[in-house]
């Protein structure tokens, strides 16, 4: 009865087929060839998940050299079938002119109760074996994953996130459109806060605000870099770039404004404004920026602050072309461009637009 199941596939007879097969596996559905015909009745009827687990089961449980052939062909298929049914959802996706905007796709961390079950997810909707898999996913902060136009991303995210799998992504425009003001000093604090502050143009003015207006305060570290001679083996002077010193950032978030406020150790006028430190000569700039910090948190002991940017750099500094083109607002006196600071300027927009507008997924 297994030719005749065979003649009928032969002919695209799968009604007959079907027939032929319900019969056969009351009979022996142990055989290869019936469960490897089963496999083909669901392939085409497009149930393609049961056609893999069948073609898959084979593979580990027969020895017939046809029909091992024969269930990698039926694989195949399926993938092809499957890529090419991707390609047309993300060439829809694009079709938008606004979706075919540069934008980056981030992953959010979750417990490690669900990461076996999520890494097996995650590595069927991004074709990716489960090990790297694995090693992708996140447990503690945000990660970088891919950059590329934001119709794409969104047709990866959604998948993602229908399977379990916490992630958002966002047009890199979108953090470009985010005002952002250096803070010299605070000139009044009470009721309401009142800084000194530059815009991009290096224009100096004040701004007023509500402590409550505050949504996020992001905090970093910045390394400076510097050159140096070192001596190698065989007493050979090599040159090398090392860490001289790192720069304490902080950003305060007011998506009602659309803008940041952001301070940092060097470019913080201690000795003007409000008194948040006690004027000596014997205050370094650490003691003065740690007296500052506090200050700040008495004032905003109820918003939380985002603390994991090193991690988060780690995961992204590699992407130097699109860092490039992401202007940083931090101005840092360095002899070339770092990854660093346009590194920190997206993981504070990240959160600006995840937390401070909602209007990114």
């Amino acid at each position: 009865m297994i030719e005749q199941v065979a003649i009928a596939f032969e002919r695209k007879d799968y009604p007959t087929a079907a027939k032929l097969l319900k019969q056969l596996l009351k009979e022996s559905p142990e055989n290869p060839w019936v469960q490897f015909y089963q496999g083909r009745l669901y392939e085409v009827a497009n149930k393609r998940r049961d056609a893999e687990k069948i073609y898959r089961r084979l593979l580990k449980s027969t020895q017939n050299n046809k029909i091992v052939l024969m269930a990698r062909q039926g694989l195949q298929r399926l993938r092809e079938i499957e890529q090419e049914e991707k390609q047309r959802a993300i060439a829809q996706a694009t079709a938008e002119p606004c979706n075919t905007e540069q934008g980056v796709l981030i992953l959010e961390p979750f417990s490690s109760e669900l990461r076996a079950t999520a890494a097996a997810k995650f590595a069927q909707i991004m074709q990716l074996d489960l090990y790297n898999a694995r090693l992708v996913l996140p447990s503690r902060s945000w990660k970088f994953y891919r950059t590329g136009r934001v119709g794409e991303l969104k047709f990866y995210g959604t998948q993602l996130q229908q399977a379990g799998i916490p992630c958002f992504w966002t047009a890199i425009s979108t953090i470009e459109q985010i005002q952002v003001f250096q803070v010299k000093y605070f000139l009044e604090s009470q009721p309401k806060a009142t800084v000194i502050c530059s815009n991009h143009a290096n224009q100096l003015g004040s701004l007023t605000f509500d402590w409550s207006e505050v949504s996020a305060r992001v905090v970093g570290l910045l390394p400076i870099f510097e050159d140096v001679v070192d001596v190698g083996a065989w007493r050979k002077l090599e040159r090398k770039t090392q860490t001289q010193d790192y720069i304490h950032f902080c950003d305060l978030h007011l998506p009602g404004r659309r803008c940041i406020l952001r301070l940092y150790d060097q470019g913080y006028e201690f000795q003007q404004g409000v008194e948040v430190t006690p004027v000596s000569s014997q205050n370094t700039t650490r003691i003065n920026w740690n007296n500052l910090t506090d200050w700040i948190n008495s004032h905003l002991a109820q918003v939380k602050v985002w603390s994991d940017f090193t991690h988060f750099a780690d995961s992204v500094l590699e992407q130097t072309e699109m860092l490039r083109n992401i202007q940083s607002h931090i101005h840092l006196y360095r002899r070339e461009k770092s990854n660093w600071d346009s590194a920190f300027h997206l993981y504070s927009g990240l959160i600006f637009m995840r937390l401070g507008t909602g209007c990114i997924s």
